[in-house]
């Protein structure tokens, strides 16, 4: 894969820690705003890449570059995967996907009609611990509870309060906390139990945004409570409960670092299985081998399973309006 990345904000930034972990990824470009071009220019230098442009169509244009990385605010996905799938790159669009279930099935139209894949970047369904906790659950079924909780106290929540609005506090940039961390938790839940008969979202609204949030996804043997803060603080923990024991995990929902199984009989178990000590590392080795290899049936899997994400989104939105 040779890439180009588009953006330079804190995600590229922390991608660009593991790249070179990644076998057969190859950092092409990265294209900026020209306001962000001195931070490109030291990205490049720091991490060897080879190209710098300011103008997302000499990125566009560039016979280097095969696969695209957005790394834009949420509100630019749309148009910038548009364009990049219109010049026949192959895209990995960082979460969430894009506004709207129609905005993604055009996506996904246009990039099959251009021949190119298009996935969506999200950390924890890549994990070996996700694999592993989706192996142990019938260890402990039947399963009836789920909570999941990612709060992590944001760096820009102080500003906000102030009045100064990052585009992840921002609502006319589809920022919010559903967006930027219970979507890790969706994606969570929905990989592990499939989509859920119906969605319940409870924001904390500040300014006209959601800062914190609990979503309710309903099953029909099951309930699944997805929290999300990014205006309080804990060390969250999240379990999964079952009538013959519990999987729970500390930390992030996008990380997964470990998890332990606690048997209903007494035995306790902990397990790390993920291949990298980076949480992104082994997404963009999937995305790798699957653009490399055009592996187009697992490039529709992972899109079903951002669609089913998708729906979940919208029902959430929904359900606030109603």
């Amino acid at each position: 894969m040779k890439l180009g990345i588009i953006g330079s904000g804190n995600i590229v930034h922390d991608f660009l820690t593991t790249a070179d972990k990644i076998e057969n990824l190859e950092l092409a470009a990265i294209s900026t705003t020209k306001r962000s071009q001195a931070i490109a220019r030291d990205l490049a230098k720091q991490y060897g890449i080879k190209e710098v442009f300011a103008d997302n169509n000499l990125l566009f244009r560039d016979p280097n570059v095969d696969t695209v990385y957005v790394a834009v605010p949420n509100s630019l996905h749309y148009e910038v995967v548009k364009q990049a799938i219109e010049n026949g790159k192959n895209v990995i669009c960082e979460k969430p996907y894009v506004s709207t279930v129609a905005e993604a099935k055009e996506l996904k139209k246009i990039a099959d009609e251009h021949n190119v894949i298009i996935v969506e970047a999200i950390t924890n369904i890549h994990l070996g611990n996700f694999q592993a906790i989706k192996k142990a659950l019938k260890k402990i079924a039947p399963i009836h509870i789920i909570a999941l909780n990612y709060t992590q106290y944001s760096s820009r929540y102080d500003d906000f309060l102030k009045g100064k609005i990052a585009p992840v506090f921002d609502p006319a940039k589809d920022g919010g906390t559903l967006m930027d961390l219970n979507i890790y938790n969706i994606h969570l839940a929905v990989g592990l139990f499939g989509k859920p008969q119906a969605v319940q979202y409870y924001p904390v609204m500040q300014k006209g945004i959601d800062t914190s949030g609990i979503l309710v996804m309903t099953y029909s043997d099951k309930q699944a409570t997805l929290i999300a803060s990014k205006d309080c603080y804990t060390n969250p923990r999240s379990f999964i409960e079952g009538e013959n024991g519990t999987i729970y995990f500390d930390g992030s929902t996008g990380v997964l670092a470990n998890f332990t199984v606690d048997n209903r009989g007494g035995d306790t178990d902990k397990f790390n299985f993920n291949q990298y000590e980076h949480r992104m590392a082994s997404e963009f080795a999937a995305f790798v081998d699957i653009i490399d290899h055009r592996d187009v049936a697992e490039a529709n899997k992972l899109y079903d399973h951002s669609m089913a994400v998708m729906d979940v989104l919208a029902q959430a939105k929904a359900s606030v309006k109603n």
